[in-house]
């Protein structure tokens, strides 16, 4: 969108100053006995108690369910349109799987093998993949997003930050709740949740939702298919106990059936070989594969027992097991010839087990805690080359690659604050984790099109079939103090190291290692290491203050960040031309600790309570991150020429919300209305910068009206999304010498959307 279209908003928004603005910002406001308005306190667990946000020395941006629901938010990736330094996208050639950035550290690749740089919970539970993890916002109690490297209070060791999705516990009372959105591209959204009591100490409830809404574009190939739809149903549902007053049980189950179309990308050249043209509308494709059927299954369950021995001491104990297949069409050269055609699956297994001892005395509070993970993930895609006609009759060459990664992971953990006097306090923590992965990667030529959809072809040749196996281990610690010298101010320094464990290229060929120890030949132990890449580290510095000021009507929240950053793991694809006719006709993987980087910022969060009507909140990311050393394939540093993907130098956001009392025929209630602008400064997809994909600097205007009535059964809201309608690119695809078209495709953020939105609570 044009630079004007921006301006324009801005000036709209800042006219609208007496009138507009809040959104997604981590408080609520609730009245006093006097009548004025202040902020009320937002009580999180981010270190495994309950504790006022303003008092945890750690970076966090928590948001409500409530508030979730006000703004209309769809699905988690909206969340980053307010949290500083935090990158969340959809992933390319996906519906569901998740791309996540914070401060600068993450994982963009989500084939087996690479595990994230930001750790994603349901409740207690540890998502160890990517995909299914675009989670949609539905029976929330709220999503905690913590900044910084993360191990020593719970779950996996996770070396950007964390996300936790917590869904609802359950009411002692009968419940039951309808919500009813209709939008824009014909959005039908139903979400229906409850809850009873079968007994005073057993309770059983759930919810069930079906979103659906039309592509933004649509497949000019494929009759019927739209780019960018979606189909999907989900259901949770959960039983909670009261065995006694000390111990009680939550049996909880999730399920995502989504049936969207493939999405799809947009090319941003012309074909090489026929000429296509670029289409106008970005949200159409001309891709023609379609197997296998585009399908995403995930299902987990998970049983949390907590139990209090005491007043002091308690035990929690965290079971669970999850299970998610997606099947996907990628087509890269999005054109209807076959060129590069890319049908894959992913099936991905965990089991977890977490317990904790938690300790609560009079100046000392913290927990020991053990984990354990045993997963399996794997990935399995062709690379199809040909020219035209029907793929399944082709005789085109077809690099077929299946990847399948173990993973058994072990760790204790501990992390324990002392209230040394009144105004100070030092909390130690660490971490001992021990990984084990068991890799196999697998790649054979076949002739005569895809491994899917029933048909098998001809095996022309094994190129690699690669065995692995190796265990990382490291402690990784944590320290932090804090002064707060009032009950306003919280002063605090944290120092933390983070690790991600090493692993073997999911997409690497053994035929493609050179001599790594100069002995003469290339044996086993060259191809070994040639496959294998190590950890990788963060050493985190942070500095930071939490304030609230003029009687609790403004909070504030600074850090100042500093991270060495060591052993960076770099994913990355070339073309290789595997018959020597001259093109490029398949891609392996190369991965490597090439990069050293340091990463210095600012995150500056705050919300006032300007009067009764008016509250204004805003959120400040700055973020310099770069390489001091990066060695590309062939040995050379070029350090200078590279920058981090999916890390803006800047993001920002402000909010501002009118409210007042309104009754709506003769029904008491309050009237909202609500705009924010999020900002985001030039962004690039990978670490070496690609005009083409690379995404300049744009702005998001948000703008919601919300009436609800006094007794909280009503609520009716109308919300409007990117009403500038801004383009702007989340992912892409960059192999401009593979295959016969060139294939550089992007994918977009949503287009302008409306949607109204009825909910009604049985009360």
């Amino acid at each position: 969108m044009t630079t004007a279209l921006t301006r324009r908003a801005l000036r709209l928004s800042l006219s609208a100053f007496a009138l507009f603005l809040p959104a997604l910002l981590p408080t609520s406001v609730t009245a006093q006995e006097t009548g004025a308005r202040t902020l009320e306190e937002v009580v999180v667990t981010a270190r495994r108690r309950e504790e006022s946000l303003q008092d945890v020395p750690v970076s966090i941006t928590a948001f409500t369910g409530e508030q979730l629901d006000r703004m209309g938010v769809l699905d988690i990736i909206e969340i980053a349109k307010s949290t500083p330094n935090v990158t969340l996208e959809v992933s390319r050639g996906t519906n569901t799987t998740l791309t996540a950035f914070i401060r600068g550290v993450g994982q963009q690749d989500p084939v087996a093998g690479y595990e994230a740089g930001v750790g994603m919970y349901i409740d207690d539970v540890y998502l160890n993949r990517p995909q299914a993890a675009v989670l949609d916002v539905y029976d929330v109690e709220r999503i905690e997003v913590l900044r910084g490297p993360q191990g020593s209070l719970y779950g996996r060791n996770t070396i950007g930050g964390a996300i936790k999705y917590v869904t609802k516990k359950l009411d002692a009372e009968p419940t039951a709740k309808a919500r009813v959105s209709l939008g824009s591209y014909n959005q039908l959204d139903a979400v229906i949740s409850g809850s009873t009591p079968l007994t005073d100490q057993l309770r059983i409830g759930g919810s069930i939702a079906r979103l659906t809404r039309d592509g933004f574009g649509d497949n000019l190939t494929q009759s019927g298919v739209e780019n960018y739809q979606k189909d999907l149903f989900g259901a949770r549902i959960s039983v909670e106990w009261d065995a006694t007053d000390n111990l009680s049980f939550r049996l909880t189950g999730d399920l995502i059936d989504d049936k969207s179309d493939p999405r799809q990308g947009h090319r941003l050249t012309t074909g090489n070989l026929t000429g296509a043209p670029i289409l106008n509308d970005v949200f159409d494709t001309r891709a023609g594969l379609s197997v296998p059927e585009q399908s995403v299954e995930s299902l987990g369950g998970a049983l949390v027992a907590e139990w209090t021995i005491n007043d002091r001491y308690s035990l929690k104990n965290v079971l669970s097991y999850r299970d998610d297949v997606s099947y996907t069409p990628i087509d890269f050269d999005s054109l209807p010839g076959v060129d590069l055609d890319v049908p894959a699956v992913y099936d991905n297994e965990q089991f977890s087990e977490e317990l904790q001892l938690i300790y609560n005395g009079d100046r000392l509070s913290g927990l020991f805690g053990f984990f354990y993970l045993d997963a399996s993930a794997a990935t399995q895609f062709d690379v199809i080359l040909g020219t035209t006609g029907d793929l399944l009759s082709l005789p085109g060459l077809n690099a077929n690659t299946s990847g399948n990664v173990l993973t058994d992971s072990w760790s204790v953990f501990a992390d324990f604050t002392w209230q040394w006097t009144d105004e100070i306090s030092v909390s130690l923590g660490g971490r001992y984790t021990s990984d084990e992965r068991d890799s196999r990667v697998l790649r054979r030529s076949f002739i005569g099109g895809t491994t899917f959809g029933g048909n098998m072809p001809t095996l022309f040749a094994t190129t690699s079939d690669f065995r692995g196996s190796k265990t990382f281990s490291e402690f990784t610690p944590r320290a932090s103090i804090s002064w707060q010298p009032t009950e306003e101010q919280n002063l605090y320094f944290t120092y933390s190291e983070g690790f991600k464990g090493g692993s073997f290229d999911p997409r690497g060929q053994t035929t493609g290692a050179p001599d790594i120890d100069g002995d003469g030949d290339i044996d086993e132990a060259d191809i070994f290491e040639f496959m294998l890449f190590d950890p990788e580290y963060v050493n985190s510095f942070e500095l930071g203050l939490k304030s609230s000021w003029m009687n609790n009507r403004v909070t504030t929240s600074i850090a100042f960040i500093y991270a060495d950053y060591t052993d960076i793991q770099i994913p990355g694809s070339v073309g290789l031309d595997t018959d020597n006719d001259g093109t490029q006709d398949t891609f392996v993987g190369i991965t490597s600790n090439a990069g050293d980087a340091d990463m210095t910022g600012i995150e500056f969060e705050g919300l006032a309570q300007l009067n009764d009507q008016f509250q204004l909140g805003w959120s400040l990311g700055y973020l310099d991150a770069e390489f001091n050393e990066f060695i590309d394939a062939f040995g050379v540093d070029v350090a200078d020429q590279r920058v981090f993907q999916n890390t803006p130098e800047v993001t920002a956001s402000t909010t501002l919300s009118y409210e007042r009392p309104l009754a709506l025929f003769s029904t008491p209630g309050s009237f909202a209305v609500i705009t924010s602008l999020s900002y985001r400064d030039d962004t690039s997809q990978f670490e070496t910068p690609t005009p083409l994909l690379d995404q300049e600097a744009y702005t998001l205007w948000d703008l919601s009206f919300v009436w609800e009535d006094d007794d909280g059964r009503w609520r009716a809201s109308l919300h409007g999304k990117n009403l500038t309608d801004e383009e702007y690119k989340v992912a892409g695809y960059y192999f401009p010498s593979l295959g016969l078209e060139s294939s550089i495709t992007a994918f977009y953020g949503n287009p302008t959307t409306w949607t109204a939105t009825v909910e009604y609570n049985f009360q």
